[in-house]
Order: C-alpha cells, then sequence, then structure tokens
C-alpha cells in the first residue's frame, strides 16, 4: 500500500463516524498504559487491519470523552481513511465486538467533531422510593443558563462557570426514571453530578431553593456523583446528513451480545434467589407460602 505524508494512506478522506460501545467493557475512552480502553482498541484495530500505517496516521477525534463505566449510543469519532463508506464502516464493525459503528460521512470542509450542535445523555435510575413528582419539579431547575460549578469536577471554586442546559426529564419506564439532558456540551462529571443533585433534593438534604441559587452563581454545593454504569451518551448531534449506514451486526457481535445477555439474565436470576431466601432452621421444612 501506499502511504503520504505523517503515514496516512494516499488519498485518503476525513470521515465522520456514529458509533457506540458497552462502557463497562474499558476503563473509559482515552488511551491510558497496560488498560483497555475504547481509544486504545480502536487504534489498535485499524492498524492491526492496516486501515492506517500508525495510530498518529489516523488522527482519531472523538466527540466525548466518557469515563470509566460510562457507555455509548450515539458517540462520534473523525479520522482519516482511505476506504469507502460503506467498507469503512464494515471494517470498524471488525475491530471488537463491543464496539457498534453504525453510520459515517464525508467530514465537511472545517468540521471539528468536538463542535457539536447538542448532546444528549440518558440515566438510568431505578425508581423504587423515589418521589416521581418531586424529580420532575426539581429537574426544572436545570433548564437555562446555570452555573456549573456545583455539577463539575475540576473546576475552579471561585468564579461562576456559565453552560446553557436545554432540557432535564424525568420519565418512569418500567422499574426506572429515565433522565435525559440535553445540551451543547458538558463539563466533566456533569450529568451524573445532576442526578446527584436530584437524589439529595429527593432525599431532603438540599432544598428546590438552595439548589436554585446555587445554579444561579451562588454557594457550590458538593453533591455527589451517581454510579457511571447506568448512564448513556445517547446522541451527539451535527448539522450533517449520514451518507452510510450500518448494515446490521456481525456474527461476532451477535455472539458478544448473546452471551453478554444471556450472563446478566442469569445474574439477575441469582440476585432474586438471594433475596428470596427466607431461610430454613435445622430439621425445618421449607415454607411453601
Amino acid at each position: 500500500m501506499r502511504y503520504g505524508p505523517a503515514g496516512l494512506l494516499a488519498d485518503t478522506t476525513r470521515w465522520v463516524v456514529r458509533f457506540g460501545y458497552d462502557g463497562t467493557a474499558f476503563f473509559g475512552w482515552a488511551r491510558q498504559p497496560g488498560l483497555r480502553t475504547v481509544e486504545g482498541e480502536i487504534l489498535r484495530g485499524l492498524v492491526r487491519q492496516r486501515i492506517v500505517s500508525s495510530a498518529v496516521g489516523a488522527q482519531l477525534e472523538v466527540a466525548s470523552r466518557t469515563d470509566r463505566g460510562v457507555s455509548a449510543r450515539g458517540n462520534a469519532l473523525s479520522l482519516a481513511a482511505s476506504l469507502t463508506g460503506p467498507k469503512l464502516l464494515k471494517a470498524l464493525n471488525g475491530l471488537s465486538p463491543e464496539l457498534f459503528f453504525t453510520s459515517a460521512t464525508p467530514a465537511p470542509d472545517g468540521f471539528r467533531v468536538r463542535h457539536a450542535v447538542r448532546r444528549v445523555y440518558r440515566y438510568y435510575e431505578p425508581a423504587a422510593g423515589w418521589d416521581l413528582d418531586r424529580w420532575r419539579s426539581s429537574a426544572t431547575l436545570f433548564a437555562r443558563t446555570v452555573d456549573v460549578r456545583s455539577l463539575g469536577r475540576g473546576l475552579s471554586p471561585h468564579h461562576p462557570v456559565w453552560r446553557t442546559i436545554e432540557s432535564v426529564t424525568v420519565e418512569p419506564s418500567g422499574t426506572v426514571f429515565v433522565v435525559e439532558v440535553r445540551a451543547p456540551s458538558f463539563v466533566w462529571g456533569m450529568v451524573r453530578k445532576i442526578l446527584g443533585a436530584l437524589r439529595e433534593v429527593d432525599r431532603g438534604r438540599v432544598t428546590p431553593s438552595r439548589l436554585a441559587g446555587a445554579l444561579a452563581g451562588g454557594e457550590r454545593l458538593p453533591l455527589p456523583m451517581a454510579e457511571p454504569e447506568r448512564l448513556v451518551l445517547w446522541d451527539v448531534e451535527y448539522p450533517v446528513s449520514w451518507s452510510h449506514a450500518w448494515t446490521g451486526p456481525t456474527r461476532h457481535q451477535l455472539r458478544w451480545w448473546r452471551t453478554t445477555h444471556d450472563a446478566l439474565t442469569a445474574r439477575a436470576m441469582v440476585l432474586s434467589a438471594l433475596a428470596d431466601d427466607r431461610g430454613t432452621h435445622p430439621g425445618q421444612t421449607p415454607s411453601k407460602d
């Protein structure tokens, strides 16, 4: 194969690709020595399949750098490759069964994958013990331009940091609340801190007026962070149309999905058996009630 400058394949195209992954299988997005990460897995696969000559040659950029345990349904990345759209999607879906690449389009001139119109996150909160009306009422406090010092990690405590949140909604679905957060951009840990705030208000540890004051630039609240495994980056939106669509799971992806789904089903049954066991004393016949 013929390579141009910086190890790129000759006649390369800059692609934007929509993709998802099971975050529990990785130590977050960013490459880390000795740890399996989404970025590391993609770059190793690109080099292994000779799509690029080196990790640098891929020019890989991502829309959102998710933390360890956080999954994605619709993250986005950009990379340089000489393949056509359908061949690129086929090659990418062969990198790892936990990675699903669903759409691709050539990047317009000047496109930066970080500059999305909006990002949408969904969090799946077990509904037991929570008050839906209280959660919905608290969620309305976020839909405006807010000071995110209480909602982020690594921010200076001395001056307000403003971000616009388009909406926070709470919808019941079976045994969970689906909390959806929509905004153009997020600071580190923001969605998980929003969940922490909703929990604290429901528990009575933070009043709605105190939360509203913090969001308006007042005090910085020490809010807890919700668990990462229930969080999904649902979508990243751009003013572009996807030119090429995924044709469906590969054999390896289907095998991984079935194995993982079966393991989770079996695990849920084991936990139910433990919780339902009332125990017996020696010589006592278990009750049939």
